[in-house]
Order: C-alpha cells, then sequence, then structure tokens
C-alpha cells in the first residue's frame, strides 16, 4: 500500500488502532487464483511477536480448505468519508481542487492458521458477539439461542486466523491540506452529518 509519510502511523499506536477494525476482506492467493471473503474480525495481540487477525468464514467456502501460496492479505476497513472540493476556501482562490476520500485503512500481512475446531470457534463467536452487543440496551448473548441449535450453527464456520508478519497502517485525513482548507473539511463533514469523520480530521491535523 501507498504510504505518502503525512498519512503514516506511529507504530506506537498500532496495537489500538487494530483493535478498533470491526470487519476486514481475507485475500488469500491459491491454486485457483485469488480468493477473498468480507468478514467480522478482532485482534489478539497475544498470539506472536506481532499478535493476529482472528475471524470465521462458512464451513462451504473454499478460502479455508485448500493450501495458501504466499502470505494472506488481511485489509481492514475504517471509517471513511467522501470529501467535496467546494469545501475548500482555496476553491476560491484558484480552483485548483479536486474531490478526494478521507479514510483509515490497514493492510496486514501473515501465515493463514484454520481452526476447525468447535471449542476455538465458540470462543471466537462468543467474543465478537461480546464486543458488537456491547452497549445495547438490551444486549443479545449466543446463550439467548436454543443450546442445540447454536451448536448446529457453529459446524457451519471453520475460524481462521492471520498470524501477524507486518502491517501497513494508512490514515489519510487531509493532513496534506492547508489549515483553512482543513477547516473547510471539517465544517463540511459535520454539516453532512458526519461528525465522526470531522472529528478524526480535527485529531489528525498537524
Amino acid at each position: 500500500m501507498y504510504v505518502p509519510a503525512h498519512f503514516a502511523v506511529d507504530d506506537g499506536q498500532l496495537g489500538q488502532l487494530l483493535a478498533d477494525f470491526p470487519v476486514a476482506d481475507l485475500v488469500t492467493v491459491t491454486a485457483q487464483g485469488l480468493l477473498a471473503t468480507f468478514l467480522p474480525v478482532l485482534y489478539e495481540p497475544t498470539t506472536g511477536e506481532r499478535g493476529s487477525i482472528i475471524g470465521h468464514v462458512a464451513r462451504g467456502n473454499e478460502q479455508w480448505r485448500g493450501p495458501v501460496l504466499a502470505e494472506a492479505l488481511v485489509i481492514l476497513h475504517g471509517l471513511n468519508a467522501y470529501v467535496s472540493p467546494s469545501w475548500y476556501p482555496s476553491k476560491a482562490e484558484h480552483g485548483r481542487v479536486v474531490p478526494t476520500w478521507d479514510y483509515l485503512t490497514a493492510h496486514v500481512y501473515g501465515r493463514l492458521v484454520v481452526h476447525d475446531d468447535a471449542g476455538w470457534v465458540e470462543s471466537l463467536v462468543r467474543r465478537l458477539t461480546a464486543t458488537h452487543e456491547a452497549g445495547r440496551p438490551r444486549p443479545w448473548s449466543v446463550d439467548d439461542a436454543p443450546a442445540s441449535f447454536t451448536a448446529a450453527q457453529l459446524k457451519g464456520i471453520v475460524g481462521v486466523e492471520v498470524v501477524i508478519s507486518r502491517v501497513q497502517v494508512k490514515a489519510k485525513w487531509s493532513q496534506n491540506r492547508t489549515g483553512p482548507d482543513i477547516d473547510g473539511v471539517i465544517a463540511g463533514l459535520e454539516a453532512s452529518g458526519q461528525g465522526d469523520a470531522a472529528a478524526a480530521v480535527r485529531e489528525a491535523r498537524p
């Protein structure tokens, strides 16, 4: 991934950033070519030297069955927002502006490990559920479903883990714009109801 210096992230922030990504694309190279699956994920910091990304795929998904011919790639999706050039004061000054997109993303590379184990998969599902149900007035629990139903559902999925070898993170939040243009982006995002993205631009400004 191309990461200009002004969009790079300090290594000390990587752990927290990886923990904040809820979903990802798992991409692998196989004898059949490239395979990709979109899946909810968790960052597991205790695995190996750099931690791992864990998730699950459907048992019928071919991606977990065959050998992987190279490192697996996990593309993590974070907050993102369209940026209109009309938000820049510099548009009125010289007109040399274009639309762009602000975003946070990470590319995680590593060794793919398959966990076809009911206990491992159940633990993952419980952790994923607890993470995404947290803060709800009436959070759903795995135990709310009949045990026989849950057991049958768990048989239909397989755990996957990418043991991390290297990470690239890109946090593009208009850091390459002038101060007035950054102010314009913040105002434009807030006016369009994208307060989270506006806060990210505000926090990242040089």
